[in-house]
């Protein structure tokens, strides 16, 4: 009985230090399956670090190479600078200068300029980027658009460096922008901003009598004396507009006559001298704001105040009357006095038929209206 006894003593022994290597192996093994899933993880996670890495990485030249694309502008400047010109003339009380660059018209050699740079000139002269000037006259201008064509006859056709005009119609606020001239007799001086407002509007009293040039493009691209006639040019080297003014004494507002007004009228002012292509409403007035509707009792806080109509002119033939708030044209919402003349310039013609869009005695009204044609400029 004891031996018996003893037998299955050890056998229980036995199992147990056997059961206790088997439970050991499994735990071990299970340690080491965590651990090894844990590295395997942790590679994971590593490699997944290393491919996020390499992407921005990427991202980050491919960024560079944008940025120094954009900003090629000593590059440019080479190509462009033999294409601007300055403009130097003669008047009763003295001289005057600006800037103009070339432009090949229908295969004809041009210099297009600002008005107000050629303005009362007896004499007129064309200097070129290497230093060499030749005698000029204009051709034609439209002192509405603050716009001059200019020949240079005498000049041998490898003077003429012609530059490319872009559509305006593309043009963001923000998209860069750099002016090429001679501010205050600077030749070849370059400056460069952006875009930061369009459809401004300017009034250049002693051209106009009193109308506004429209459609204009605000541009931080410093702007002096001497750069006016000089072209606004985009990051492609072509034009999309004519720098014209600025607000005295202001700090990177300058304005730009749009390059569609240009591709618009150059065909007029070569051919005939002029431009008559101005539409005309016959109204004064004023911006609409919120303390103009209070004291209207409206609720109307934008468009454009009719003040008058000039009699006989096409608002007044329309039964267009004092105290009309216009709010659209042809459907197209009009906040403002800049905005109206900005739509009539851009779209319309003189002799079209537009849609007045009006709020009268607080209700909508819609007027037809036959645009008529801007007396002729003052001389």
């Amino acid at each position: 009985m004891i031996r018996s006894h003893l037998g299955i003593s050890a056998a229980i022994i036995v199992l147990v230090l056997v059961t206790g290597l088997i439970i050991g192996g499994l735990a071990t093994s299970y340690v080491f399956l965590r651990k090894i899933n844990s590295l395997e993880s942790e590679i994971s996670n590593l490699a997944s670090q290393i491919s996020h890495i390499s992407g921005n990485q990427t991202i980050y030249n491919q960024t560079i190479t944008i940025f120094q694309n954009e900003t090629a502008l000593a590059e440019m400047y080479m190509k462009l600078k033999a294409s601007v010109v300055l403009i130097q003339g003669e008047t009763s009380s003295g001289t005057v200068q600006g800037s103009g660059f070339v432009y090949n018209f229908t295969g004809s050699m041009v210099i297009v300029t600002n008005n107000h740079v050629v303005y009362g000139t007896t004499g007129l002269s064309v200097t070129f980027s290497n230093g060499n000037g030749y005698a000029a006259h204009v051709n034609g201008t439209d002192p509405y658009a603050d716009l001059a064509v200019v020949s240079v006859t005498a000049a041998p056709p490898e003077e003429f460096k012609p530059l490319s005009i872009a559509s305006s119609s593309t043009l963001k606020v923000g998209d860069p922008v750099m002016a090429i001239g001679a501010p205050y007799g600077l030749v070849g001086s370059m400056t460069t901003g952006v875009v930061s407002a369009l459809g401004r509007t300017i009034t250049e009293e002693e051209y106009t009598g009193g109308f506004t040039i429209a459609n204009i493009i605000q541009t931080s691209a410093p702007i002096n004396p001497g750069n006016s006639g000089g072209p606004l040019l985009n990051y492609e080297g072509k034009v999309v507009g004519i720098t014209a003014a600025i607000i005295e004494a202001s700090q990177g507002v300058g304005f730009a006559i749009p390059s569609n007004t240009i591709l618009k009228e150059i065909g007029a002012l070569a051919a005939t001298g002029t431009y008559r292509g101005h539409s005309y409403l016959g109204v004064s007035g004023v911006n609409m704001d919120y303390f103009r509707a209070v004291d209207m009792h409206t609720n109307v806080t934008y468009g454009w105040l009719i003040a008058s109509t000039v009699a006989g002119g096409p608002a007044d033939n329309a039964r267009v009357q004092a105290n009309d708030i216009l709010v659209g044209i042809n459907g197209q919402r009009i906040q403002d006095g800049d905005a109206m003349s900005s739509y009539l310039e851009e779209y319309t013609a003189p002799g079209e038929t537009i849609t007045l869009n009006l709020i009268r005695n607080n209700q909508p009204l819609d007027l037809q209206l036959t645009l008529g044609a801007r007396p002729p400029p003052p001389a």
